[in-house]
C-alpha cells in the first residue's frame, strides 16, 4: 500500500521579546513573537531570567538626534541568566551567567591590551544590537561571567553596564588617587550609585547630588560623606562650602544640560570632569577661559572593557561593591519601567524578571 507523504510546514521556535520597531512613546514598546536567536561559532545561547533597564532603552526608544539606531530592534543591554546551548569546554547548559553588555572583535590590537571600547567593531547589546529584553540571547562566549552564587538573576543584572561605565570613569579615565574629592551627580542613578561605592574604595571623599531628601539619605547608606539636595540648593554653592572654596577633583557627570556648566565650575585648579552621558540635554555651554585658566580636563567615557568587568566581580563577590536595585518588574511592564526612570522616581536600578 503506498502512504500519502505528509508534508508539513516548519515553523521556526519563538520567543517573546520586547520589540522597538520606530522611535517614541511608550507605545513602542511592543510584546512580541520573535525567531528564537541562533547561536553561530563561538556563540552560547542564554536563557534571560533578569534584565536590567538603563537610560541607553530611553535612547533607543526616543531616539538621538543625528544618531541612527538599527531598528526594529530588541532593547536591553544587562543581562543574566542561564546557559541553554553551548559548545565550549569552560562552560555547559545550566550554568548561572552575566552577560558582558560590549562585544567587540578580541583579537585586535585595542581589545590585545585591554582597551575593547576603541575597537574598531566594538558595540553594546541593545544600541548596536538586539539585547536582553527577551526570553533568549545569543553572545559571544567570551562574554560570559559566571554569576556569583550569593546574587540573584536581577542582583547579578544590575552589575554590568552601570558598574563598569563607573569604574572606567573613575579608575581609567579619572585616574582617582586616594585622598582626592569626588561630585558624584545624581547619586541616586544607576552610575551614580555605582560611582559613589567606587569612590569610596579608592579612598576618596565623596559629595552626591540627589533629588529629594529620601535619595540623599540613601546616598549616604552608600558611602557619600555629604549629600546636596540639588531641587533645594545651588550644588555649586554647597560644593563651594564644603570644600572651602577649593572644588573637588573629580566630577561624574552624565545629566549634560541641567549641570554641566556648573560641574566644570565645581572643579578644582586640575580637576577632571568625565562624562559618560547627557539625560538631560547634550547641548552644553563651555567657558573656555574656565578651562584653560584652570587647567581643567574633560573626558568623554562609554563603559569599559572586558578585563575591567572581570576585576568589578572581584569586588562584589567580596561585598565590597554591590548592585543597588529599585525595584523588580516583570518584563510585561516594560513600559512603566521606562515611565519610572523618565520621571526620576528610582533610586538605583530598575530590573525585569523575564519567566
Amino acid at each position: 500500500m503506498r502512504v500519502p507523504a505528509i508534508v508539513a510546514a516548519y515553523h521556526p521556535p519563538r520567543m517573546k521579546a520586547i520589540l522597538i520597531r520606530e522611535h517614541g512613546g511608550l507605545d513602542k514598546l511592543e510584546l512580541a513573537d520573535v525567531p528564537d536567536p541562533t547561536a553561530r561559532a563561538g556563540e552560547a545561547v542564554v536563557r534571560v531570567r533578569a534584565v536590567a533597564l538603563n537610560h541607553l532603552d530611553i535612547w533607543l526608544r526616543r531616539g538621538v538626534p543625528g544618531h541612527k539606531f538599527p531598528l526594529p530592534m530588541i532593547p536591553g543591554s544587562e543581562v543574566a541568566g542561564i546557559i541553554e546551548t553551548v559548545d565550549d569546554p569552560r562552560w555547559k547548559a545550566g550554568d548561572e551567567v552575566i552577560v558582558a553588555p560590549g562585544y567587540s572583535c578580541g583579537v585586535c590590537q585595542a581589545c590585545l591590551s585591554g582597551n575593547d571600547p576603541l575597537c574598531r567593531q566594538s558595540g553594546i547589546f541593545g544600541e548596536t544590537v538586539s539585547g536582553g529584553a527577551a526570553e533568549k540571547i545569543a553572545v559571544p562566549v567570551r562574554n560570559l561571567i559566571r554569576k556569583p552564587a550569593g546574587l540573584s538573576f536581577a542582583e547579578a543584572a544590575a552589575i554590568p553596564l552601570d558598574m563598569l561605565t563607573a569604574w572606567h570613569m573613575l579608575v581609567a579615565r579619572a585616574q582617582l588617587r586616594p585622598g582626592e574629592t569626588v561630585l558624584v551627580q545624581a547619586g541616586g542613578s544607576g552610575v551614580g550609585s555605582a560611582a559613589i561605592q567606587i569612590a569610596k574604595l579608592w579612598g576618596a571623599t565623596v559629595y552626591a547630588t540627589a533629588g529629594t531628601e529620601e535619595k540623599a539619605s540613601r546616598a549616604k547608606s552608600l558611602g557619600a560623606d555629604e549629600t546636596i539636595v540639588y531641587t533645594e540648593v545651588n550644588f555649586l554653592d554647597d560644593v563651594r562650602r564644603l570644600t572651602g572654596k577649593r572644588g573637588v577633583d573629580v566630577v561624574i557627570e552624565h545629566v549634560g544640560g541641567e549641570t554641566f556648566e556648573r560641574s566644570l565650575r565645581a572643579l578644582a585648579k586640575g580637576g577632571r570632569l568625565v562624562t559618560c552621558g547627557s539625560t538631560s540635554g547634550g547641548d552644553v555651554t563651555i567657558n573656555l577661559r574656565l578651562i584653560f585658566f584652570k587647567l581643567l580636563s574633560i573626558l568623554g567615557s562609554t563603559m569599559g572593557s572586558l578585563a575591567e568587568l572581570h576585576e568589578i566581580m572581584k569586588f562584589v563577590e567580596a561585598g565590597r561593591l554591590r548592585p543597588v536595585i529599585d525595584r523588580v518588574l516583570p518584563l510585561s511592564e516594560v513600559a512603566e519601567g521606562h515611565r519610572i526612570l523618565e520621571a526620576r522616581e528610582a533610586f538605583g536600578k530598575i530590573v525585569f524578571s523575564v519567566q
